[in-house]
């Protein structure tokens, strides 16, 4: 990840979670807050109920690359949860990507297209 580095402190989380704006897709839900670096902060969060370690890394394994990919797209300077929901476990790759930037546009967090 050339212009991100991870979120990693529960504050951090707590804080996006809080003060930051959400939207919600059904596979998951992406919070975003202004962080005043020129980086991305990015979270993943992929709770237990979801299924066993397996299951919960495939989803979060499938998160991270949908960022890493389309990370040119991004604005700096936000730090990003990403919160998988229990339909993700059973999503293909194309519908969590499809709904991962449709919440990430909603959210304001995606460059203007050029024309």
């Amino acid at each position: 990840m050339e212009f991100s580095v991870p979120l990693k402190l529960n504050r951090d989380f707590r804080r996006a979670y809080r003060k930051g704006r959400s939207a919600a897709e059904p596979c998951l839900v992406v919070y975003a807050r202004r962080n005043g670096s020129q980086q991305n902060r990015v979270g993943y969060t992929v709770s237990n109920k979801l299924g066993c370690a397996v299951v919960r890394n495939r989803v979060r394994r499938r998160l991270r690359e949908i960022y890493r990919l389309g990370e040119e797209r991004f604005r700096p300077g936000f730090d990003i949860v990403i919160v998988a929901r229990g339909r993700s476990v059973s999503a293909d790759y194309r519908r969590l990507e499809r709904e991962f930037f449709r919440a990430c546009a909603g959210l304001g967090l995606l460059k203007e297209a050029k024309s």
